[in-house]
């Protein structure tokens, strides 16, 4: 932790040459649109990290994880190029909500690490990542945090003119293509949009060897510079309009995604750990989204803003027999209804009502999960007072879940969670700001910690091969508790701005993957879905200086970083630690932007991670560099962009601890991304 006190140290001393600085040259403050009450960052307790305009263009990547990776308390649970789910703070699966449009995004991600997230970074206007109290603006399950991917399907503005853009993008690394296009107008009052990406991509370029000779013995059957079956394509397009009146727009959008990737040899493995080959992933959604919005329908409200989504997504595990091994499914509709009312005696907020029903399927050889029916009704509210500077959030939700395995002879279960938080904001001075968060989440067990193979027994247990391992469930679990308290200090001192968060999540009955130490017949090991309380603590932290000029003429330096630790509580375990976590990371970037052009380099130095979990490999330190540059003009009505980006360019070896492939794909070698955007 060394490198994280001279790193504090660099910080509380920024402010104190900045002091007579403009506060023009600070970024833009965004305003969230996840939280419905019209907040910016500088007026909530949450920790916040928000992703739009030229900031999203640099880091935009294939998938949300990847996209995500780096920010601080943010990392990647990849599984090959093709599949890059989100972790927040040491958290993934079902503690971290994915949604679109805040709304749900129901696909099998959260089942398995191989499944990809169906949501599209490329399209996204903004990625607005939430932790803290107002996670529970959309479950009580969320603990780790909210990921909300804001696009424009749906309209919410009329447009004055016809808009277009195209990019075309290069990466060598994969050998990668990918095109985005979109296109929004209006027809009197109906505003319509059209968009869509194709992306193809080839087996990734690695530095070295695929499997990690440091941890497995059978590495001649490794790939070397390469990794094996693991290229892919994606094609996903939407249409959407909607009717604009006066005090409201309603509209409709929809969307259609299908994606073909493959599993990287050594991850899927069957029966006594045999290598089962080139497994691939043939992925399907068609999604369709409704919206309503009414601003002041009654003299009491501000907004009232109703959202409905219905989707239906498969997708099938084909062997290499061209067969299709596993076919998975997920149907399911979700409304939200949410009322922000006027400001009242200093109060403001907003209550809501959401709903869902969903039905999964799994049939194959892999089917180690029933049928199962989920229904889930939530009530929710969020309200803050307005002092004399300072801010109280309060924030209370009620679940109530229910799942019933249709026609398997399980019993159904069903849970009622309350979950509840309160934030205090304190300015401290002019530049200085306290947020303090407490909150306690409850979260129901999903359908797989209940009946991962739930009523099999001896040779009918079904190996997961996405693990490599039999996976047990546990039908009397119960729900999770999770104590947190968040803590940040953020400052905003003419051109420097910055914050520091510390936090603590205290869990009874967390719910995990414990070895039971026991095979099958043919000797794939047996792990089963326990509870122990467990707790979890980090910090995250940033700071942003304009040295010179302004953000668009100048240079500009930032300190980031982030710590992250997890125990399992018990002496009979045979460790403590809470696998695949993200190691300590702390980073420096450099940028300078004069008329059009704009530059930065960026390095992380991640450190080793040798608390890997039972059963887990230790991850080498790293550090690894990013480079990337752009510049925009304008011809005419046409507006330019070229940029270049060069990533990991010391060509590092890089195993990414959290991720489950981490000693047989290791994260992609040099690669040079180059592309172009005509705006019109």
């Amino acid at each position: 932790m060394k490198k994280f006190t001279a790193a504090f140290a660099v910080l509380a001393a920024v402010p104190a040459w900045v002091n007579e600085s403009k506060a023009e040259d600070l970024p833009l403050e965004h305003v969230l649109v996840t939280v419905p009450v019209h907040k910016s960052q500088a007026s909530t307790a949450l920790p916040v990290t928000v992703l739009s305009g030229d900031e999203l263009h640099k880091k935009v990547a294939s998938s949300i994880g990847e996209t995500l990776n780096g920010s601080p308390g943010l990392a990647s649970a990849s599984f090959g190029p093709g599949v890059g789910q989100p972790v927040i703070r040491g958290q993934s699966g079902p503690r971290v909500q994915v949604l679109q449009n805040g709304l749900r995004n129901f696909d099998a991600a959260s089942l398995s690490a191989d499944h990809s997230v169906a949501v599209e970074p490329m399209l996204a206007d903004r990625i607005e990542v939430l932790r803290g109290p107002a996670t529970l603006l959309y479950g009580g399950g969320a603990i780790g945090g909210v990921v909300n991917v804001v696009d424009s399907r749906i309209p919410s503005q009329l447009p004055d003119s016809l808009s277009a853009a195209l990019e075309l993008r290069h990466d060598s690394a994969s050998d990668g293509n990918t095109s985005v296009f979109r296109g929004e107008g209006a027809a009197g009052a109906v505003a319509w949009h059209v968009s869509g990406v194709d992306q193809r991509w080839n087996d990734v370029e690695i530095p070295g060897l695929a499997f990690n000779d440091k941890v497995l013995d059978d590495v001649d059957e490794s790939s070397d510079g390469f990794i094996a079956n693991s290229d892919g394509e994606l094609q996903t397009g939407t249409v959407g309009a909607s009717y604009h009146f006066a005090g409201g727009y309603a509209g409709l959008a929809v969307n259609r995604r299908e994606q073909e990737y493959g599993i990287p040899p050594g991850a899927h493995e069957h029966g006594g750990g045999d290598e089962h080959g080139d497994i691939r992933i043939d992925l399907e959604q068609t999604r369709v989204d409704g919206e309503l919005v009414l601003d002041a329908p009654l003299p009491a409200l501000e907004q009232l803003r109703w959202r409905l989504s219905y989707s239906e997504y498969e997708h099938g595990e084909i062997e290499p027999s061209g067969e299709v091994g596993t076919l998975f499914s997920n149907d399911a509709w979700t409304s939200r209804l949410e009322l922000v009312h006027v400001r009242a005696g200093g109060w403001h907020g907003a209550i809501g009502l959401q709903a869902s029903q969903s039905s999964f399927a799994a049939v194959g050889e892999e089917s180690f999960i029933p049928e199962t029916d989920t229904r889930s009704l939530g009530l929710f509210a969020l309200e803050d007072y307005h002092g004399d500077g300072w801010i109280l959030e309060t924030g209370l939700r009620v679940d109530w879940d229910s799942i019933d395995p249709a026609n398997s002879g399980l019993r159904s279960q069903s849970f009622t969670s309350t979950s509840g938080s309160l934030a205090l904001i304190l300015p401290l001075g002019e530049n200085w700001r306290l947020g303090t968060a407490l909150s306690q989440s409850r979260r129901a067990p999903v359908t797989e910690e209940l009946y991962s193979n739930a009523g099999n027994a001896g040779a009918e247990l079904v190996e997961h091969g996405a693990t490599g391992v039999i996976e047990v469930g546990d039908t009397e679990l119960d729900q999770e508790v999770s104590n947190n308290l968040d803590v940040t200090l953020s400052w905003e001192y003419g051109v420097a701005e910055g914050f520091i968060t510390a936090f603590y999540n205290d869990f009874r009955d967390y719910i995990f993957l414990e070895d039971t130490e026991q095979t099958n017949t043919d000797g794939v090991e047996i792990f089963a879905y326990r509870q122990r309380d467990a707790r979890f603590s980090g910090v995250e932290f940033e700071a942003n200086v304009q040295l010179t000029g302004d953000r668009d003429n100048g240079v500009r330096v930032a300190l980031f970083g982030d710590a992250i630790d997890g125990e399992l509580k018990g002496s009979d375990l045979e460790s403590n630690n809470v696998p695949r976590l993200p190691p300590y990371r702390l980073g420096i970037g450099l940028g300078y932007a004069r008329g059009g052009f704009d530059a930065e380099l960026r390095t992380v130095h991640a450190a080793e991670q040798d608390d890997p979990g039972a059963h887990e490999s230790v991850t080498d330190s790293y550090q690894r560099f990013d480079a990337s540059a752009s510049y925009r003009w304008s011809a005419g009505a046409l507006e330019y962009l070229l940029f270049a980006r060069g990533k990991n360019l010391g060509d590092e070896d890089i195993r990414n601890s959290s991720s489950l492939l981490r000693d047989v794909a290791p994260e992609p070698g040099r690669s040079l991304e180059v592309g172009l955007r005509l705006q019109y």
